[in-house]
């Protein structure tokens, strides 16, 4: 008798295996990394002495428009707060606080050895994989906490990327059903899960208020598509942006910032292919606001982007038709897989391959259609709940934990 495994199966099983051989190496490098560091005598780093009361990381400047609004609410509140940055030109290192002591302690593994020996109460952060690869949890610390960055599923992390975190602060309920399901399906222990809203979108939408009215301009396009295989310019590239020209329409195209760094040599040949022109342009900003702003519609894939730009500015959209492949991710252990590809049906227009000859009618009907307009209310009813309360709830939760633990007993905290 044969024994039969069904392709997804077989991609999930294959996914585990490399993941596990993947935590045994970086065990391995682990364990030598801190050898190394004790023998130079590294043992002596600040973090070995008093234990640290609150702690953000941020593996990117391109997250300082999450977390400078809890900054912010930490420096309000005179409370001390350290602020770890692996970028060296965080905005945060420029900031004259008081009360939050922004630090930049090196990239990749340089920023890992610190962390993998931190000694805090509570760490808070939006970077997923905590104990599955380099970054390991520092049994010196009581509590980590884990922020999504978008409104999108957080089951489209890497597979394992929430496990081993104690608690996950949540943009809406469903991305704290998801969680509940994959611990379920997996046995893992409960984590404690709290919905905080999303800070960055409560401070885009002050700004959007205070900005008035859009003077009247050329119809605007964005493509702005996410980064990997299943990504637009990775599935579409010269097509979609040869139809885009054909339009007559202005159009920017703003990669992914992981595209300019996992995708480089592709990136560098459409730039260079479709070079800045006055209809056409190629965007990097590190703060979206105006150009988002300045556009109509936008036209992407997966990309949680999409969900900044209906419930922030409440424009269309249309997303590419592609295979999404499930096995690496979190979402292929569910039956029910995503929320982002079932709301994507009903807020925006899907683009066949077949279709970019009819580029123009497309963006057209969509700007002046407002049969997506409820959908798109609805959705963000369900994602981005607790509007204009992010960093205050943020806050409040990580300084109640930290007291909860300083006044815990040491008996308690070990259990």
């Amino acid at each position: 008798m044969q024994l039969y495994i069904d392709p997804g199966t077989g991609s999930m099983l294959f996914t585990i295996l490399i993941s596990v051989i993947g935590a045994g190496f970086y065990a391995f490098r682990k364990l030598f990394m801190k050898l190394r560091f004790m023998s130079s005598g590294g043992s002596g780093n600040s973090d070995s002495g008093d234990k640290m009361d609150l702690v953000i990381y941020a593996e990117s400047k391109r997250y300082w428009n999450l977390f400078e609004p809890i900054c912010e609410e930490f420096e309000n509140r005179e409370r001390k707060l350290v602020y770890m940055t692996s970028s060296p030109d965080d905005p945060a290192l420029e900031k004259d606080y008081k009360y939050v002591d922004a630090q930049f302690i090196g990239e990749g593994n340089k920023a890992f050895a610190r962390l993998n020996m931190l000694n805090a109460r509570v760490l808070l952060a939006t970077t997923p994989g905590l104990d599955v690869y380099q970054w390991k949890r520092s049994k010196k610390t009581d509590w980590y906490v884990h922020i999504p960055h978008m409104a999108s599923d957080v089951t489209l992390y890497r597979m394992f990327g929430l496990d081993y975190f104690d608690a996950i602060l949540t943009t809406g309920e469903y991305q704290s059903d998801q969680i509940r399901e994959i611990e379920n399906v997996r046995k893992l222990p409960a984590k404690e899960l709290k919905v905080v809203g999303l800070p960055y979108m409560d401070e885009l939408k002050k700004k959007l208020d205070k900005s008035g009215v859009l003077p009247e301009h050329e119809r605007t396009v964005i493509l702005a598509p996410s980064w990997g295989p299943s990504g637009i310019l990775s599935l579409f590239g010269s097509e979609i942006i040869d139809a885009l020209i054909e339009t007559g329409y202005n159009i920017i195209i703003r990669p992914h910032p992981q595209s300019f760094i996992s995708e480089k040599e592709m990136i560098d040949g459409l730039m260079s292919k479709y070079p800045d022109s006055e209809k056409l342009s190629w965007n990097r900003d590190n703060d979206n606001f105006e150009v988002l702003r300045r556009s109509d519609i936008m036209i992407s894939d997966f990309s949680g982007v999409i969900f900044d730009y209906i419930f922030i500015y409440d424009k269309p959209v249309i997303y590419a038709d592609y295979t999404f492949d499930f096995a690496p991710y979190d979402a292929s252990w569910l039956d029910n897989r995503t929320w982002t590809f079932d709301t994507l049906k009903k807020i925006g227009r899907k683009l066949d391959r077949n279709e970019f000859s009819h580029m123009k009618e497309i963006i057209d009907d969509c700007i002046e259609n407002e049969t997506y307009a409820a959908a798109r209310h609805q959705a963000g009813s369900e994602a981005w709940q607790c509007r204009g309360e992010g960093a205050k709830n943020i806050t409040d939760y990580m300084i109640s934990k930290a007291d909860e633990i300083a006044g815990a007993p040491e008996a308690a905290k070990e259990g």
